[in-house]
């Protein structure tokens, strides 16, 4: 006879005895934070933590393209370091992101740490369906707080790539690119990106 495993109570609470080994919103430290071992992608704001959805397939593809170009361009001009989520990122001491590009110069190495980087020189974020406020409006006042010199936002539902550059404390836009478009970037002389080849990953 086939053993059948019990099916879970519909009705059961969950484990509270073990979120209790953990503080509670609004009361974790950075180190605390850092110490998490998981794969979910969880950002860190002045003691609370913000767990963000799980990266979708389309997502994930308009990622790799942009990596692959970003890092191409940047090992073969010998330019410094390029890396994709999940990573890390300080942006200022109890604030951590985790973008879905970052690029740091090769004179900021010494910024390079192992359980996470101090701040970038370019970031790229794919904007998250879930709350596109996040990426268009939070992650660029955050971002040019931390000082920041390029933040390219890269929108799915408009096919379209905006890329802006830090002028003072505030960021302005560098081009507003569309399907038919190049997409520039300020920091990097001659970096380009094919807005027509990026969404094709996901036409």
């Amino acid at each position: 006879m086939a053993y059948s495993p019990p099916r879970p109570d519909s009705t059961a609470e969950p484990t509270w005895e073990i979120a209790h080994l953990f503080p509670a919103q609004g009361h974790w430290s950075e180190e605390e934070y850092l110490a998490l071992d998981t794969n979910n992608l969880i950002e860190f704001s002045h003691g609370q933590l913000e767990v963000l959805p799980t990266p979708t397939f389309s997502h994930q593809r308009l990622v790799a393209f942009l990596y692959g170009a970003l890092l191409g361009f940047v090992e073969g001009n010998g330019l410094g370091t390029v890396m994709f989520s999940p990573l890390r990122i300080q942006l200022w001491p109890g604030k951590f992101r985790e973008p879905d590009i970052v690029y740091m110069a090769r004179d900021h190495a010494d910024r390079l740490g192992e359980r996470f980087w101090q701040g970038a020189d370019l970031v790229m974020e794919v904007v998250s369906p879930d709350d596109p406020r996040r990426d268009r409006e939070i992650k660029r006042s955050e971002y040019a707080q931390a000082g920041i010199p390029e933040y390219w936002i890269v929108d799915p539902a408009q096919k379209s790539v905006t890329v802006l550059k830090l002028e003072e404390q505030a960021y302005v836009i560098h081009g507003e690119f569309g399907e038919d478009a190049e997409a520039t970037s300020a920091l990097l002389d001659q970096f380009s990106v094919s807005v027509h080849d990026l969404f094709l990953e996901i036409s």
